[in-house]
């Protein structure tokens, strides 16, 4: 048990809530509510466990001097002091007390209702920088306190059930210690944050965590159901028990009295077991974001992501870095992560309407509104040394992830390459590579690549191909075509050896090398317009 106690600063409570308070328990059977609070229950869990779901009574600081006149006038109370409120809850630990212990230091600390936890969660969010408009609260709770709940259900259910009032209630109809501090935190939440709660990006994360197993209550259970009926021998030629031997020397009342005591001195042994808060660890923080759009690369110097060999940069910069750069400070996130529809080599430039690409921003402490991204847009754009360009950027949901994948199998590039054949081209070659369409290749996979990627054949469709001449020059010329994606171009064109088959070289009988290439245009839909 941890030594040190924070004490948080007094709640106050109207006398609204008071005769709130009072009128609903004033409903409950006094002598059920009485029982619990002697087997250590607090009294959130008690309107809990009958079902009370109103917040205001959550919410509320429930003070000694509070209860003692909420039940004042109860006939089954002789002594005001047995409804005082547990130290540590039996049932929730302390989570609907607003008591819990930190980890870091094992201090065991105090609120004295929803509305203090509350103040620490919002000082914790804006402490670390969060700009939000609405938010999520999620609460895991550890497996003993569902154990404790279903071994007080069971004890009230053995005592009780003969009753009128709990003939029609079962354990489903209790508020779990989960919905019941969102209940107390959710209203109080949304007033310190001034914003609602909502399905959004930004989540509020409440886990609390117990050193006892659940499987210790279990044994504690199974112990003391298993003390119940004990073999003491035979008689006749039948085993005879514990049980057995109890309804032979007393009348049905009595032995069921005497299993009640059994079972409640049973239920204390294992609640017993669970007399320390709860330790709470916080956690906000903001699902990812995603902007989206095309880049262009006018530079053949330029990887698309940031590329190392033997701590050796190859290339000037990275695609990238130089758009994730950007965008990072202004998220204020932790880090971000650049997905692309396919990609180009380094020295390859990507022109004409871009390549589409995604970047995943982790925890943003800031959403950036649209006109702040279009000035993000025009700032890359101008950087200084005209690497790379930007188009259409805007934040998209998550879909768009799907989308530009589901686009990426299906999709067609078209390209511009400056080719150098070792002949002189006649106007009937022109003639004979326009006339192609939707030529089928079979494509080994390259040796520049063999060392990194598995020997597969693959085919690929060069949908349609055409030559345009460069004035002055015979053997020089440049070659426009539009291709299935995954096609490799350099190898369509040289032959790679033989291993594409046909090969731009091969259809026009001679020997063709690529000096240049462009990827002119990415066929999809996605980002293709602000």
């Amino acid at each position: 048990m941890a030594t040190e106690i924070a004490e948080a600063s007094p709640a106050t409570v109207s006398g609204d809530d008071v005769r709130a308070l009072y009128d609903v328990v004033r409903a409950l059977p006094s002598h059920a509510v009485v029982e619990l609070f002697s087997i250590g229950v607090c009294t959130r869990c008690i309107l809990r466990l009958f079902g009370v779901r109103e917040s205001v009574h959550y919410r509320s600081p429930l003070s000694p001097s509070m209860l003692s006149s909420v039940f004042s006038d109860s006939t089954d109370l002789d002594n005001h002091s047995s409804l005082r409120e547990p130290v540590v809850c039996s049932l929730c630990l302390g989570i609907l007390q607003f008591t819990y212990c930190e980890d870091k230091d094992k201090k065991v600390v105090r609120k004295e209702s929803a509305d203090g936890l509350a103040a620490y969660i919002s000082d914790l969010i804006r402490e670390q920088g969060f700009e939000i408009d609405g938010f999520s609260l999620e609460v895991s709770i550890p497996q003993v306190i569902l154990e404790n709940e279903r071994t007080v259900w069971d004890h009230m259910k053995t005592k009780y059930e003969s009753e009128h009032w709990f003939q029609e209630r079962s354990l489903p109809e209790c508020i779990s210690a989960k919905d019941a501090l969102k209940i107390s935190l959710t209203e109080t939440l949304e007033t310190k944050l001034d914003c609602k709660s909502s399905i959004g990006t930004f989540r509020i994360r409440l886990t609390y965590t117990y050193p006892i197993s659940s499987k210790t209550v279990e044994n504690s259970v199974e112990g003391c159901h298993g003390s119940k009926r004990r073999k003491t021998g035979t008689h006749n030629g039948l085993d005879t028990s514990d049980d057995d031997i109890k309804c032979s020397g007393f009348s049905t009342s009595e032995a069921g009295s005497l299993q009640a005591i059994e079972l409640s001195k049973c239920l204390k042994l294992c609640l017993e077991q669970t007399n320390e808060p709860c330790c709470l660890e916080f956690l906000c923080y903001r699902t990812q974001i995603y902007f989206g759009g095309r880049y262009l690369k006018y530079s053949r110097n330029v990887s698309q992501s940031c590329w190392i060999i033997d701590d050796e940069r190859m290339g000037e910069a990275s695609v990238e870095e130089i758009i994730g750069s950007n965008i990072l400070p202004i998220c204020r996130g932790d880090k971000y992560k650049f997905h692309a529809a396919g990609r180009e080599d380094i020295d390859v430039r990507m022109l004409g309407s871009g390549r589409p690409f995604l970047v995943e921003v982790q925890n943003a402490r800031y959403v950036p509104s649209q006109e702040s991204v279009k000035d993000l847009q025009t700032k890359i754009n101008n950087l200084q040394n005209k690497l790379v360009g930007v188009k259409n950027l805007k934040l998209v949901g998550s879909q768009s992830w799907d989308l530009m994948r589901e686009g990426e199998a299906e999709k067609q590039k078209q390209y511009t390459a400056l080719v150098w054949t070792s002949r002189i081209l006649k106007d009937e070659d022109l003639q004979s590579i326009s006339s192609i369409k939707d030529m089928r290749i079979l494509q080994r996979t390259p040796i520049r690549v063999l060392h990194r990627r598995s020997p597969l054949e693959r085919e690929k469709i060069i949908h349609w191909m055409r030559i345009e001449r460069i004035v002055g020059s015979s053997q020089y010329f440049l070659l426009h075509l539009c291709t299935q994606a995954g096609t490799y171009i350099k190898e369509f064109v040289h032959g790679d050896l033989g291993r594409t088959q046909p090969s731009f070289g091969s259809i026009l009988g001679t020997r063709a090398e690529i000096l240049r290439l462009d990827v002119t245009d990415v066929k999809m839909d996605c980002f293709l317009t602000e």
